[in-house]
């Protein structure tokens, strides 16, 4: 089913900014909104159950995947993430562009699904940078942190099956990658036929 708003799916690695990137996405442009994830790890930092993520127990998440609440799902170092397709496609709807941060696996997932998902991947500049940026987080241990790197490598391995690549290395000049890539998609015939019915219809064109 066709939307009047878009959807786009951003992954990477953890360490490589996709957080900090779509919150300065969408700090510029109020029609991109976030869609909301359930998961099973505890809160971190600020973070805020409605706001960032949906904190469940482990026994509601698998009643939701029982009931086929989620869209996608998967399990991330050792803690189960899902999107709800509910939530989806009710922004959509409204006309919002709604922007997901999963990981590589539900991202192929959604794709499945909403088949117009514009996936976007984004890659450290080099290993070393990667590290220190985990690092700097300082909310890991040195374990967690090899853990995460060991996972990277699979993750970004995955990056050929992205519609677009954007490597973080300079923050203004990725976010400036990103927003380019919001506004193309706005742009296409398919895209705007929707959004624009009205005009299209008032050009007589089908």
């Amino acid at each position: 089913m066709d939307y009047p708003g878009n959807l786009f799916v951003v992954s990477a690695p953890s360490g490589a900014g996709k957080s900090s990137l779509v919150n300065a996405l969408m700090e510029l442009d109020s029609h991109v909104q976030p869609s909301v994830s359930h998961t099973t790890r505890a809160p971190r930092g600020q973070e805020k159950h409605g706001r960032e993520y949906y904190f469940v127990s482990q026994p509601e998440f698998d009643a939701m995947i029982a009931s086929n609440a989620f869209v996608e799902w998967a399990q991330v170092h050792g803690n189960c993430y899902g999107t709800s397709r509910r939530a989806i496609e009710e922004r959509m709807a409204q006309g919002a562009d709604v922007v997901l941060e999963i990981d590589f696996q539900g991202a192929l997932q959604i794709k499945q699904v909403f088949a117009n998902a514009v996936l976007v991947f984004i890659l450290p500049p080099s290993w070393e940078e990667l590290r220190s940026r985990l690092e700097r987080r300082g909310e890991d241990t040195e374990d967690v942190i090899e853990k995460r790197l060991t996972n990277a490598a699979q993750e970004m391995a995955q990056a050929c099956k992205f519609d677009f690549v954007i490597i973080n290395e300079v923050f203004e000049r990725a976010l400036f990658d990103l927003k380019s890539i919001v506004h193309a998609q706005r742009l296409k015939y398919a895209a705007q036929r929707c959004s624009r019915s009205d005009t299209f219809a008032s050009l007589g064109i089908c």
